[in-house]
């Protein structure tokens, strides 16, 4: 085995081959080790999780390297026939890329007898293996941005199918209208590891299935959406405890800016909020309450209905009465502000949880105009109002240089020390392209020690992932869970939050808490 630095919260242990880690991982659960709080099983390695404070990383491993791993795994019983319309967009290249025409690869795609091997990226996806040599195809030098939920795809020796629109570098071979997650069936996922599948060539046209919205819960205390502006989520502090299952933890992109707000008004530490990313919201309320703000700077201005305007500090509690509008305008500095209200919302939870991952749909949807939140009220609150003073945290502007410290590894070596030496020197600039998955940096490429396509595996948020085009992707709150670009570092647990307040246009420098080595 061989262990490697992921971040100051995780560790992962490479194995010789999948047939090895499928052993190892029941036998990790198995062994209950202390500070372990998440594991996450992939083709070659483990993910550890783990926490700082009740263990270290020499301890971990130490313990790690005692666990042995199962002499055989339990096969499973179940078996999936999914049916696919083969009309991906890369089918013609992949079948050159094998050697093959167009009509042997679906053909034997679907003669194959596919195995989930592990589950992971995002909840409902199965990394397949199959039974035919066949299939061994590199991913794309550049993830695509979008792939169509119920997307079939190869990608090294897997197959699999996207729950949901998500990015991916996966080669894309057909579409099944097969729903792959859905909260409400049980299991959720119809993938396991150990389930058998099948791939059955369709003709028809595919109908993808939308999940019904929520009937609005009725309630005297509510937020109703007049304008959503650029992104309007609920989050909270996530929902750890699922990566195994394939659900990310996801949550506020600035959990400190959670934990002031609520304080303010008087909520839990971890009572949910509204995370707006971008300025431009319009928020109406019915009934009397209280409010608070966090988080990036932004314009706020209470409109009473009688056309009194007041505005709203940072940090502060703010009463409102029924029929006021909370504005929010353009954010001067970081790029999300979080709403608290006493209270709390009065929404379904999700695996125990409000968050809203944007990549996985689990948890509420992102709200839209005309949408009404219901609230518990400011009875409901636990506290008394905390009147502060509570500091505001000065966050990034566009233009500007933030040092981010990191972690190095767990592919550190598979860089160039030139190309090692530009990651932590140069300053890389956050691109437009970038949202609560990923943020997309540009700079001088990342030139690799080592080509060849790594076997997918789990991955952190602050993971920095890089594709083969050399430019780094910052992974935000709702990342994939497991990927097959190598990660050169990861960002600190303590700077996640300055992360996800980074705006288009900031600037970053990265700072190695010390040289990358095994543990």
């Amino acid at each position: 085995m061989r262990f490697l630095p992921v971040s100051d919260t995780a560790v992962v242990v490479e194995l010789s081959d999948l047939d090895e880690t499928t052993r190892f991982f029941p036998a990790l659960l198995a062994a209950d080790l202390p500070g372990v709080r998440e594991v996450v099983p992939a083709a070659r390695t483990v993910l550890v999780v783990f926490d700082p404070r009740a263990t270290t990383p020499t301890d971990l491993v130490a313990r790690l390297r005692a666990v042995e791993p199962a002499s055989e795994v339990a096969s499973g019983t179940r078996s999936v026939t999914v049916e696919v319309r083969y009309d991906g967009q890369d089918l013609d290249e992949v079948a050159v890329l094998l050697g093959c025409s167009a009509e042997e690869l679906v053909r034997r795609h679907q003669a194959a007898t596919w195995t989930v091997a592990f589950t992971g990226y995002a909840p409902g996806f199965g990394y397949l293996v199959g039974d035919d040599p066949l299939f061994d195809v590199p991913r794309r030098s550049s993830p695509r941005t979008r792939i169509p939920a119920g997307s079939v795809g190869l990608a090294g020796t897997f197959s699999g199918v996207y729950p949901r629109e998500s990015p991916g570098g996966w080669q894309l071979i057909g579409r099944t209208d097969t729903v792959m997650w859905d909260i409400d069936r049980d299991p959720p996922a119809l993938f396991a590891p150990g389930t058998t599948v099948r791939f059955r060539q369709v003709d028809r046209d595919l109908v993808q299935v939308s999940a019904p919205r929520p009937e609005p819960v009725a309630s005297p205390f509510s937020v109703e959406v007049v304008s959503p502006g650029v992104q309007l989520l609920l989050q909270d502090l996530g929902r750890p405890g699922h990566l195994a299952e394939g659900v990310a933890a996801s949550g506020a992109a600035d959990r400190a800016a959670v934990r002031t707000a609520n304080r303010a008004v008087g909520n839990c530490a971890d009572t949910a909020v509204l995370e707006l990313a971008g300025g431009g919201a319009v928020l109406r309320f019915t009934g009397a309450g209280v409010l608070a703000l966090a988080g990036a700077e932004t314009d706020a201005t209470l409109v009473a209905v009688d056309g009194t305007r007041l505005p709203v500090p940072a940090a502060q509690p703010v009463a409102v009465e029924d029929g006021d509008r909370l504005r929010l305008g353009a954010q001067r500095s970081g790029v999300r502000t979080v709403v608290a209200v006493r209270g709390g919302f009065r929404v379904p939870a999700a695996l125990g949880s409000l968050a809203t991952d944007t990549l996985s749909g689990v948890g509420p949807r992102p709200l839209a105009a005309g949408d009404r939140v219901a609230l518990h009220g400011p009875a409901a609150a636990p506290h008394a109002v905390d009147p502060g003073p509570h500091p505001v945290t000065e966050l990034p502007r566009s233009g500007q240089v933030v040092e981010l410290d990191v972690v190095l590894g767990p592919r550190t070596d598979w860089f160039t020390d030139e190309a090692v030496d530009s990651l932590l020197t140069q300053e890389w600039e956050v691109t437009p392209r970038s949202d609560r998955v990923g943020l997309r940096l540009a700079g001088t490429p990342l030139e690799r020690r080592r080509e060849g396509e790594l076997p997918s595996e789990g991955a952190v948020t602050g993971a920095i992932q890089v594709p083969p085009d050399g430019q780094p992707v910052l992974f935000g709150p709702d990342h994939p869970l497991t990927g097959g670009y190598p990660v050169v570092g990861a960002v600190v647990d303590a700077h996640l939050d300055l992360l996800g307040q980074l705006p288009p246009g900031a600037r970053v420098r990265f700072r190695p808490r010390a040289p990358f080595a095994d543990l």
